[in-house]
């Protein structure tokens, strides 16, 4: 993929979470405080702020300023977490452009940063299958939705999500829905 392709995969998520604010607060505010739509566009408007002052000169790059944008101005665990993982990327970046091993490290540091795997009802569970489906290239809007929907059946046993234990079931994880949007973006450029 062409770099100005993923430059146009993070200007699509931004465009998503700005369109669905308001749906990722209403996920949020079921198991969580309800920011989580507010705090990610804070987020992509420092991402694009932070992108139209200096324009990265490679993916590495890229996607540092993505990652120091969203720590820096996403409030919550999200923005050390989204964080965390675009700044694995980047350092993966200065040895390889391969999507699967991107978004894999990227997925590793999610972990190491949340100290939690698959099936915990976080990012995670859209991240793995994400990387796994690039690995077999078998990557498709089914696995964004089949990964997205799980969460819906799994009690939260991280983050603020899991104080509800049982309660936590029935709804799906806000972290997993602004991760779709990252990856339907991804999709949408993959596919032009």
């Amino acid at each position: 993929m062409k770099f100005g392709r993923y430059k146009k995969w993070i200007e699509l998520f931004v465009k998503k979470v700005e369109a669905n604010t308001s749906e990722l607060n209403e996920l949020d505010t079921a198991i969580g405080d309800g920011d989580h739509g507010s705090n990610m566009a804070r987020g992509m408007a420092a991402v694009t702020d932070a992108l139209s002052k200096k324009e990265p000169a490679d993916l590495a790059e890229l996607y540092k300023t993505v990652a120091f944008a969203m720590i820096q101005k996403v409030g919550g665990a999200s923005g050390p977490l989204y964080g965390t993982a675009f700044l694995d990327m980047s350092k993966q970046a200065k040895e390889t452009t391969d999507l699967a091993k991107l978004v894999q490290v990227g997925c590793d540091g999610l972990k190491r940063r949340g100290q939690s795997d698959v099936g915990m009802k976080t990012m995670i569970d859209v991240w793995q299958p994400v990387a796994e489906s690039l690995k077999s290239d078998d990557f498709s809007k089914n696995v964004v939705e089949d990964a997205l929907n799980a969460t819906k059946d799994m009690v939260a046993t991280k983050g603020r999500a899991s104080y509800l234990e049982e309660k936590s079931k029935g709804h799906l994880d806000p972290g997993s829905q602004s991760s779709a949007y990252l990856f339907e973006a991804l999709l949408e450029v993959l596919g032009e």
